[in-house]
């Protein structure tokens, strides 16, 4: 699944990767490095985990040592997706002396950052596991780097919602209410698909059981988003919809909360917190 990801994403994480090294070299490079290191010299190093957790972003680091250090060699010693315990040593680098000092704070940034995204997405999947329910990313993640974070999540075990605004139709609130209301943007939403050559899939947030039997009405439509309702009201939705459409729960969704929600038999949940609150698994990089 790992690199499946970085195969079909390729584009975007090469594009990451770059702006990351303008941001921390640019044109000048890495003075401190350069005053110091011949061009020839070689080292070697090993990343080492000072928190537990669940390891993201090894194939992302060989993305950018095969596009920009391919004299450096990783040597993974965990994989991306396992679990790893603070002290273990999780991979090795070998050399280049300038390249592996020039590009580690972004391998660290990266790996610290995926690895937690990981390891909370997997805590939240294995404590629903005893439901039909998945996890689901959102759109809040940090900008330039949400590939590599939706990425994350795949590996800690969670399933992607849509990568963007050009990959799914999704109409939220907003939308519906600068329409005039729900039956409106449904019905010019239909229009678009079927004026269009490519089929895109639609996600249609609703707020209450009305909205919800307006959208039975129109089974084309391929999932509904039950927004901010309580566990209560999400169960009776559940059992309106009665499986003719997939579902997902999104509001206010937390680790402490997600079993409640879970357990009212939607398909998934959408969590925000599993990108922008999840706090960083501490790497290290050290001379061996």
């Amino acid at each position: 699944m790992s690199k499946s990801f970085s195969t079909t994403y390729q584009k975007a994480l090469l594009h990451c990767i770059e702006q990351a090294i303008d941001e921390d070299l640019s044109l000048a490079g890495d003075h401190t490095t350069k005053a110091i290191f011949p061009p020839t010299h070689q080292s070697k190093a090993r990343l080492i985990a000072k928190g537990s957790g669940v390891l993201a972003g090894v194939d992302f680091c060989n993305l950018v040592l095969k596009h920009h250090a391919p004299n450096v060699k990783l040597k993974t010693l965990v994989n991306d997706g396992a679990l790893f315990s603070a002290g273990e040593t999780l991979l090795t680098l070998e050399g280049d002396t300038q390249s592996i000092l020039s590009l580690e704070r972004i391998l660290l940034n990266a790996l610290q950052r995926m690895s937690g995204i990981a390891t909370v997405t997997q805590g939240i999947q294995q404590s629903i596991s005893h439901t039909k329910c998945k996890v689901l990313d959102t759109r809040k993640t940090t900008p330039n780097f949400r590939i590599a974070e939706k990425w994350a999540v795949q590996i800690g075990g969670g399933v992607n919602h849509r990568m963007g605004l050009y990959d799914a139709i999704m109409l939220k609130d907003n939308h519906i209410d600068f329409c005039g209301g729900l039956a409106q943007a449904l019905n010019k939403t239909k229009a678009y698909l079927d004026s269009l050559s490519v089929s895109i899939p639609v996600i249609v947030e609703t707020r209450n059981l009305e909205d919800v039997s307006i959208c039975l009405q129109h089974r084309w439509i391929g999932r509904l988003l039950l927004d901010n309702m309580s566990p209560t009201a999400l169960s009776e939705a559940v059992a309106l919809i009665d499986k003719e459409l997939p579902t997902e729960a999104s509001g206010n969704i937390t680790p402490e909360n997600c079993i409640l929600y879970a357990e009212t038999g939607v398909d998934f949940i959408s969590l925000g917190y599993i990108t922008h609150s999840a706090p960083i698994i501490d790497l290290s990089l050290r001379a061996h």
